[in-house]
């Protein structure tokens, strides 16, 4: 039996380069023309559109710098985990700022509608798992 070779098997993917999007009926569909520009975004969420608010993003960031605005994901519960680098969590709960410390192999989870930002102390990977229907941003 032949091993299938993770170079040219086009079912193997590195996740920093092809999000997937986790549907209804557990699916999983790699997302490989994914990409942040509004069209791109645009034709994303008109594709998945049918999955509603049960949909997911499940995407790996590089963080290198504090981000510049806030965001919030009124579907549902997003998961924030950090693979490597040390990053701050910031949820505004009710006009509190909570401070969560994330550090290699940790997760947090930011409650639907909550907004949220980071503070990125030690540059690094973060896996996200987002429900991207209606996700909101506001600058910094």
């Amino acid at each position: 039996m032949t091993t299938p070779n993770p170079t040219t098997d086009e079912s193997v993917h590195r996740i920093a380069e092809v999000p997937i999007h986790l549907g209804l009926g557990a699916t999983a569909r790699p997302l490989v023309d994914f990409g942040w520009a509004p069209e791109q975004m645009a034709a994303y969420g008109a594709s998945v559109a049918a999955d509603g608010d049960e949909g997911r993003l499940v995407l790996c960031d590089t963080q290198t710098a504090t981000w510049d605005s806030w965001e919030r994901h009124p579907a549902g519960e997003e998961v924030v985990l950090l693979i490597s680098g040390r990053v701050d969590l910031i949820q505004d709960l009710d006009g509190e700022h909570r401070r969560i410390e994330l550090h290699p192999g940790e997760y947090a989870i930011n409650p639907p509608g909550v907004w949220h930002t980071a503070d990125v102390i030690e540059p690094g990977d973060g896996l996200f798992i987002t429900p991207g229907r209606g996700t909101e941003h506001r600058p910094r």
